[in-house]
């Protein structure tokens, strides 16, 4: 009988030892080695830190006067009026205005705000967006810096000319502010301005070099030896190569800001 028990226990044995472990429940597939993985794809780009956009980027308007007009205190035809926008300039050009502003009357009429060529320097009104023609867009600004005595000129916010001036003698100053390019004038008979001329909407209390008065011009000089200084009775002056380089690059429609 031992012995029909022990022969029992060695067959039992040899089937344990013969059955594979685990197929009752599978485990999951082996990884394969770290060396054996494809090496990861490059990126098509690289996203960059993300920066503040540039408030300095600023596009602008100006656009013709169609017809004489009177600018408003509000986007209303029964507003007081502030000052009238005549077709042409004292110099007989067109007349442009910057366009700063729109907004719709109570029947729907559109309205644009635009910068005036009166005193006090900085005034605004309102005008009939059908009394004026078609937008031209502007991407210059010039920066007038008259404790530096420098004039810069930006487009799209980047420096791309830069010249030393003359401004305004402490009697009769050139005045800080916002305004804008009206006009460009050549073929002067007075050497005075040099060979080109812009004038601005920005106004003098006092008698300025611009003819008629007024008005602050930008101009060249037949005395480049007193620039750069405080040499003028309101406008801005520069060597008439600095001028003529200006006016490769300046609009007419350009804001100018003075400080």
């Amino acid at each position: 009988m031992a012995a029909v028990c022990s022969a029992a226990l060695a067959a039992a044995a040899v089937v344990l030892a013969t059955e594979p472990r685990g197929t009752s429940s599978p485990g999951p597939a082996p990884v394969p080695p770290r060396a054996a993985l494809p090496d990861p794809v490059a990126p098509v780009f690289r996203v960059r830190t993300p920066r503040p956009l540039d408030d300095s980027i600023r596009v602008y308007h100006s656009a013709p006067v169609l017809r004489r007009v009177e600018a408003r205190t509000a986007p209303e035809p029964v507003a007081p009026p502030v000052a009238a926008l005549e077709q042409l300039t004292p110099e007989r050009t067109t007349n442009i205005v910057l366009a700063v502003g729109r907004a719709r009357d109570a029947r729907g009429r559109l309205w644009v705000r635009v910068r005036l060529p009166v005193l006090p320097n900085g005034s605004t009104g309102w005008v009939p967006r059908s009394a004026l023609g078609g937008y031209v867009e502007v991407r210059t600004r010039l920066v007038v810096n008259r404790a530096r005595l420098t004039a810069t000129l930006l487009r799209d916010g980047r420096p791309i000319f830069h010249a030393r001036v003359g401004v305004g003698v402490p009697a009769s100053p050139t005045p800080s502010g916002d305004f804008y390019v009206r006009n460009k004038l050549t073929n002067f008979d007075n050497p005075f301005y040099g060979p080109v001329a812009f004038g601005t909407s920005g106004r003098s209390p006092v008698l300025t070099d611009w003819p008629g008065g007024g008005f602050i011009g930008i101009h060249g000089t037949n005395h480049p030896e007193l620039l750069p200084g405080r040499v003028s009775h309101g406008c801005i002056r520069l060597r008439n190569e600095d001028i003529l380089d200006l006016a490769r690059l300046m609009t007419v429609g350009t804001p100018v800001t003075i400080v």
